[in-house]
């Protein structure tokens, strides 16, 4: 179950008590229930503000700025979150995530087995991003990918994203009166990615964008989604009970991702592009192999080894995405060329375990 800072905050950046008693209150019923609850909760830099005297429409850019805020709402965060479980007999746990994390496989082990150590002692996990010592963390929506991520990492059936509104709607209701829910998607697409708009407050870094982006997450490693209203009564069982109008349910795909692919397929932000033939999309969407300089066309952009890259055909559609292993120059200057001819180690431009298909 993921809060952001808009359902845990007032007008005046201050955490409201209500929202985070009645958080408490439905994930005590929860596992009264018999369900496992991981909490990610937003908040500290929003906590943070009002200790700092700073206004949330004030709200620095940042980041250095941003980082101490946080540092300091951090430790208020968490001191109402033990206070709020507190009144019900749980005890909080808290648990800082980065990226590395998700990306590095002996970090994400450790990961999965605090988080199970955590659930089994009794303990509520309560996440947040490690963003006091994040160098490019604090950004739009990260929460919401932290929370798809940590679903899948401690296998979750059930994301619960809670906002300050009903969920994914058919038109933004504040140019439209007559806009109504969406109740159920079996697959996010760009039309839908288009509805989400953009940021929603000066309290939340995140908005429906960010909300529709962690449920394709979330759904593409076997999990569902629901998007709903943080105040509305009992919706954390609703949510889990599948009761009809609770909020938008996005379906869980068939196949599970591994992290790491998530993480590269949708957190990442694109650097450039690589556009390639037919011959290597049949083997990179087909063929599960890994994309060779041979089947390059063309580079896009400027982009370093390392970094994040969209592979499109030779009409711009985007069928994959991965991790370059040479900078642009020198993709451009292997492209077409076959591997016998590169026998530096540039023949392969993305490996096939750093490499996500895309529909």
């Amino acid at each position: 179950m993921k809060l952001g800072s808009s359902s845990l905050t007032d007008e005046h950046g201050d955490l409201r008590g209500d929202a985070m008693a009645k958080a408490a209150a439905e994930v005590d019923a929860a596992r009264a229930a018999g369900h496992e609850v991981v909490l990610v909760s937003s908040g500290a830099v929003a906590a943070g503000l009002p200790a700092l005297g700073i206004a949330a429409a004030d709200r620095p850019r940042d980041a250095q700025t941003l980082q101490a805020v946080s540092a300091v709402g951090q430790a208020r965060l968490m001191q109402r979150w033990n206070e709020a479980f507190g009144a019900h007999g749980l005890v909080a746990g808290q648990v800082l995530m980065a990226p590395l994390d998700f990306m590095v496989r002996a970090q994400y082990l450790h990961a999965r087995s605090t988080f199970e150590r955590l659930l089994s002692l009794g303990a509520v996990p309560v996440v947040n991003e490690n963003d006091a010592t994040a160098d490019d963390e604090i950004r739009f929506g990260d929460n919401d990918r932290i929370a798809a991520l940590v679903a899948h990492l401690v296998g979750a059936d059930t994301l619960v994203l809670l906002t300050d509104t009903d969920g994914l709607m058919d038109a933004d209701p504040r140019l439209h009166e007559g806009a109504s829910l969406i109740e159920e998607i079996a697959e996010i697409d760009g039309e839908l990615e288009q509805l989400a708009g953009g940021a929603g407050t000066d309290r939340g870094s995140g908005g429906m964008a960010s909300k529709v982006a962690a449920a394709k997450m979330a759904s593409w490693s076997g999990v569902r989604v629901v998007i709903a209203r943080a105040d509305r009564p009992d919706v954390l069982a609703d949510a889990l009970a599948g009761t009809p109008g609770t909020g938008t349910v996005v379906q869980a795909r068939a196949e599970r991702v591994p992290a790491r692919k998530l993480w590269i397929g949708f957190a990442l932000p694109a650097e450039g592009r690589i556009v390639v033939d037919d011959g290597a999309v049949r083997a990179v969407t087909v063929g599960g192999r890994s994309l060779l300089a041979a089947g390059v066309v063309a580079v896009e952009g400027s982009f370093a080894a390392d970094d994040a890259v969209e592979i499109v055909d030779a009409t711009g559609r985007v069928v994959a995405k991965g991790l370059s292993r040479a900078d642009a120059a020198t993709v451009a200057a292997s492209a077409g060329r076959r591997s016998a001819e590169l026998g530096d180690g540039t023949a392969e431009v993305v490996h096939r375990d750093d490499l996500v298909v895309l529909p």
